[in-house]
């Protein structure tokens, strides 16, 4: 289950609506939305549906890269995006992409969680002890020396990470990071994620297709198609039916429990065991 240390809102959306140049209809409309500091959402919807645009918008991507036409008011950490540098997000907005080929760019895994903080001119003393604490916290210090182009699609996702982790976001934004990942290293990622959460605090929001998953970690679900269609529990929205209408996956478990009749749905096949439990024994 997740662990909640919640505080502030460190997101805040308010009527957000953008266009892509040349577009004349929005990627993104009347989006309003909240995320509280510690908070973990998951984010969720169609293709098409807006979900890649929302995490552009929140590291300043948008609009200071794409162009196009921002409305509304933005705010992460306090900072409104609209005006303020790319650089200065970067300190508080630590962005992961689903393809991490696309974001390496070293050639062993100690240079790549070296160079942003080369980059952001951190002393060396600070550098080595971030180096290393990203490399235990996701549990990869046997990679330190490895080159980066003989790593496997899993790996390369936890080194493009830990080169975001060393930087000490506020914010952690992944968008679709496992797509190309098998169901093990998923489930690992998910777990070194929650672990992330409770003993740092950090925020994060996980744009995902695959929810199976990903479900049993998140505070909150929202469901995105363009604007806000729904956000909630996960556990409330799947009893709603609300992200059946939009196509998005629940877990298999979740669904054999809804077949069958059972109003506690489950979100796992642990969760479920501890159902049944309760099922057995109501009945003695």
């Amino acid at each position: 289950m997740p662990t909640n240390r919640i505080g502030k809102a460190v997101i805040v959306l308010e009527n957000l609506t953008y266009f892509y140049p040349g577009s004349d209809t929005p990627a993104l409309e009347n989006v309003n939305l909240r995320v509280c500091e510690g908070e973990f959402v998951l984010v969720a919807g169609p293709s098409g549906g807006g979900k890649s645009t929302l995490c552009r918008v929140l590291n300043g991507l948008i609009p200071h890269f794409y162009g196009g036409r921002l409305r509304g008011r933005v705010l992460v950490d306090g900072i409104n995006v609209s005006t303020a540098p790319v650089r200065e997000l970067s300190k508080r907005v630590g962005m992961v992409f689903q393809n991490p080929v696309n974001q390496i760019v070293n050639v062993t895994v100690e240079e790549e969680i070296a160079f942003g903080l080369e980059n952001m001119m951190y002393p060396p003393e600070v550098i080595g002890e971030r180096i290393e604490w990203a490399l235990k916290v996701l549990g990869i210090e046997h990679l330190r020396r490895r080159p980066t182009h003989a790593l496997s699609g899993g790996e390369l996702q936890k080194v493009a990470l830990a080169s975001v982790l060393a930087l000490r976001p506020k914010i952690l934004v992944l968008d679709e990071v496992t797509a190309n990942m098998d169901p093990y290293s998923t489930r690992e990622l998910l777990r070194l994620l929650r672990k992330l959460k409770a003993e740092t605090g950090t925020t994060i929001v996980l744009v995902e297709h695959r929810l199976s998953e990903a479900m049993q970690y998140a505070d909150r679900l929202v469901l995105l198609n363009r604007t806000v269609v729904a956000e909630g529990r996960p556990r409330d929205l799947l009893k709603e039916d609300v992200a059946e209408l939009l196509g998005v996956e629940e877990p298999p478990i979740t669904r054999l429990f809804r077949r069958l009749g059972i109003d506690s749905l489950p979100l796992s096949v642990e969760e479920a065991v501890e159902v049944i439990k309760e099922c057995v024994e109501a009945k003695r």
